[in-house]
């Protein structure tokens, strides 16, 4: 009996079916089990990739915090001590500490009388009036008794004198000049040498007041104190500095002066490494931010633990407690300046990371802002006042635009010498200021008219409610 050829065809048709669904499920068992074999594998380098960047991430920013003081320090060290108009403007205002002052006019004053030898001379020559024949003897007898108050009287005398010069503002043109000759000899005093106006000599920084003694013998000689032209050239040195650790400085100096102005720049290559590698780039900005301030806190500590160290080992004779603390916040003040900008800086910083988060004070922070800027450009629409096509192209470009504004910012600090936090904080006020009013340009473009980078705002808010 013969099949009719439309019952072999439907016959053949599902015989083909079978054996494709046959072939189908094979391979999708074998899919299966590659998925299996594989699925473990792929998820065990995605976790070790992810576990590699985090760690990565977080090295990179606490080695930058751990920086990020050398950094402050050692554009300190390479900016203001080994530039000399910037040092002679460090350590002018140690001119006019009373103390200091105080101390100059004694040294001063001793080692003027031990020259004169103002005892031994008032001696001698009343000594030669008494043997004049023509002196009652009751006056001959009574000279000698006037010695030691006539020596009191010329050493009262050049005390006030040199005391009036210490005072006076010329002394200060006279403390910058020398500690202008003395800046050359002070960086080689920090490198190791030692020798010239300035040297170290068991832990002890002195400066030669030879040209305020020469000062002082002018004004004495004007004053018609004859005598002061006996006066020899006296290199008499002033103790700047006794402390047991400037040779410890002198190696920190040479570590500090060698990374110069480039840590600064490793310090924030290495922070905006850390962030990019990070997972959650703006948590990791605002903690190393944070890291950041604390490090700058840690280098207040140490400076005022080195403060107490310094005036505790500087001897009374030489400068009083209160001098000497004086005289270390005239050192140091630029670098106490320095930590202080830095420190409000990455306060800002974290400031600006967390208004950017998720968090409720976050969200209504910049939804009151956002309100408030768009008030402001609805009364401006209002009033006649249109952005037009400006508007549309910086709606457009808004994003690049903050970008611009932030990177402006932080290249205006790199670049600025010595910022103070005066300074962070009106460079921080331009850069919210430009963030305003970038918002309050960004016009958006009328309905069903797309703006100059090819979106619109109802496309934009599809794309955003897809999900």
């Amino acid at each position: 009996m013969e099949v009719p050829p439309s019952e072999a065809t439907e016959d053949e048709s599902a015989m083909n079916n079978d054996q494709d669904v046959a072939r189908l499920r094979a391979r999708v068992a074998e899919l299966e089990s590659q998925v299996e074999a594989s699925g473990p594998r792929t998820a065990g380098t995605t976790a070790h990739r992810s576990a590699w960047r985090s760690t990565s991430s977080a090295i990179l920013i606490v080695v930058a915090c751990v920086l990020a003081p050398l950094s402050v320090t050692s554009v300190w060290a390479s900016s203001i001590l080994s530039d000399p108009d910037r040092y002679v403007s460090t350590v002018a205002p140690i001119a006019e500490d009373p103390g200091v002052q105080a101390a100059i006019t004694d040294s001063v004053t001793t080692a003027i009388i031990e020259n004169l030898d103002v005892a031994g001379l008032t001696t001698r020559t009343l000594d030669a009036l008494a043997q004049s024949p023509n002196l009652p003897p009751r006056v001959a007898t009574a000279l000698p008794a006037l010695a030691a108050p006539l020596s009191q009287g010329i050493t009262t005398f050049t005390h006030d004198q040199v005391s009036n010069l210490v005072s006076s503002p010329k002394f200060a043109s006279v403390w910058n000049e020398v500690n202008r000759v003395a800046h050359t000899q002070v960086v080689k005093l920090l490198e190791g040498n030692q020798g010239g106006v300035v040297s170290a000599q068991a832990d002890t920084i002195t400066l030669n007041l030879a040209p305020v003694i020469a000062q002082v013998k002018q004004r004495l000689l004007d004053r018609g104190f004859s005598l002061a032209s006996n006066i020899p050239t006296i290199d008499k040195s002033f103790v700047l500095v006794q402390s047991q650790g400037i040779t410890k400085a002198q190696t920190l100096y040479v570590v500090l002066n060698k990374l110069g102005l480039w840590l600064p720049f490793i310090v924030a290559g290495l922070f905006g490494a850390g962030v990019l590698l990070a997972h959650d780039r703006r948590r990791s900005l605002l903690r190393g931010a944070l890291g950041v301030a604390l490090a700058m806190v840690v280098l207040g500590v140490a400076l005022s633990l080195v403060r107490s160290l310094y005036v505790e080992t500087t001897p009374a004779h030489i400068l009083t407690s209160q001098s000497a603390g004086a005289v270390f916040e005239d050192l140091v003040q630029f670098l106490r300046s320095g930590l202080r900008a830095v420190g409000v800086l990455a306060l800002l910083v974290a400031l600006a990371a967390f208004l950017t988060g998720p968090a409720t004070a976050a969200v209504r922070t910049r939804s009151t802002l956002s309100g408030g800027i768009g008030s402001l450009r609805g009364s401006a629409e209002s009033a006649g006042l249109h952005t037009g096509r400006f508007g549309s192209w910086v709606f457009a470009r808004r994003r690049g635009l903050r970008l611009a504004a932030f990177l402006a910012g932080g290249t205006a600090l790199l670049l600025w010498t010595n910022p103070t936090v005066g300074t962070v904080l009106v460079i921080a006020l331009l850069v919210v200021l430009a963030l305003v009013l970038i918002e309050f340009l960004a016009g958006p473009p009328a309905p069903g008219q797309g703006s100059s980078g090819g979106s619109s705002p109802r496309g934009e808010a599809a794309t955003v409610a897809k999900p």
